[in-house]
């Protein structure tokens, strides 16, 4: 067995999709590099430094890379088994049927190129595919480690990956860190999104508040409510290998009051929640907003984020349309999360 490391250029628009679907389709390990989350870190902590011209160095994509296992007949499985979805079809509609194959390289690589082109029908891929190679046996799974290091994901809020044994980062009064592995998972915790989402969770978590995180990929904001002192959290995904490796990560963080289980919106457990927080796409957030109310308690809040600039408008008129109230928004690069109300 060898293992094909698939390289995919993009933009930050598209990335976090790109990075969902090569999950979905059985990618055993991806890494993603942003160079403006690099940008950003180096202009938001005046403390970090980089050679000259490091940053230049990187350009302005996004570059994926993703590891698949090739068997000694030249073979790629695509896509997870069918029992590890709760409703493959769901699943399907947002980025097509899961399938459940074992391809010839070659056809591998035109089955993940045709899931790019269905993603580049409403998000701009940029580049998008620009091929593969062989990576050694005992190399693959260090390769896309290399891209995560430890940092502040705000003032009292650290991640650091797993691997790492010690981490660097100076801990302020009240902080906590987070020891994260996110695997083949959705949210590493380095994009605006998602620390837009932690910023709120901060100012807005109270000892009795009940937590859906609903898409909850590696289970990131799950263990942040957590450890910000929820009575309980639900971190639901309709990914099943999602789920395992939040559960794994809620393990690491002992947090024995989140709950990891694999579903979607219409199959929540512990309704209404206090809060429902979702860092997913845009689309998709504007799909359901009309089923939150019915989850979300009276005196509730909705968070919501992975919105991109162009498509902000879509969510306010999906929230606004499903009887709820915006609140509050904020804003990082070209990126919105909201926080609504029932009206």
């Amino acid at each position: 067995m060898r293992w094909a490391e698939i390289t995919i250029r993009t933009t930050e628009e598209a990335s976090d999709a790109i990075c969902e679907m090569l999950a979905q389709v059985g990618a055993d390990g991806i890494a993603s590099q942003d160079p403006q989350e690099f940008r950003n870190t180096i202009d938001n902590d005046p403390l970090s430094y980089c050679d000259d011209g490091t940053i230049e160095s990187y350009g302005q994509d996004v570059v994926i890379k993703a590891y698949f296992a090739e068997t000694d007949d030249g073979i790629i499985r695509m896509g997870a088994k069918s029992e590890e979805f709760a409703n493959p079809d769901g699943v399907g509609t947002i980025y097509g049927s899961i399938t459940d194959k074992e391809l010839p390289t070659a056809e591998a690589m035109d089955f993940i190129k045709s899931r790019l082109a269905g993603i580049g029908e409403f998000l701009d891929i940029g580049a998008g595919f620009e091929g593969f190679r062989y990576v050694a046996d005992e190399d693959w799974a260090n390769n896309w480690k290399k891209y995560y290091e430890e940092f502040k994901l705000s003032d009292r809020i650290v991640i650091c990956p797993s691997w790492i044994e010690e981490g660097d980062a100076e801990l302020e009064k009240d902080a906590f860190k987070v020891i994260l592995d996110p695997g083949s998972a959705f949210g590493t915790g380095t994009h605006e999104t998602t620390a837009m989402c932690a910023e709120i969770l901060d100012r807005v978590i109270k000892p009795d508040t009940t937590v859906l995180d609903l898409g909850t990929g590696s289970g990131i904001l799950a263990i942040i409510a957590s450890k910000l002192g929820a009575k309980s959290v639900d971190a639901v995904d309709i990914d099943s290998l999602a789920v395992k490796v939040a559960e794994e990560n809620c393990a690491i963080n002992e947090c024995p009051n989140i709950t990891c289980y694999t579903g979607e919106l219409k199959s929540v457990k512990n309704a209404p929640y206090d809060l429902i927080v979702a860092n997913i796409i845009a689309d998709v957030i504007a799909a359901i907003a009309c089923d939150i109310p019915a989850d979300l308690a009276d005196d509730g809040i909705f968070v919501c984020s992975g919105i991109i600039n162009n498509k902000k408008e879509r969510v306010v008129e999906a929230l606004k349309a499903a009887g709820m109230e915006i609140v509050a928004e904020q804003s990082r690069n070209d990126w919105m999360a909201y926080i609504a109300k029932k009206s």
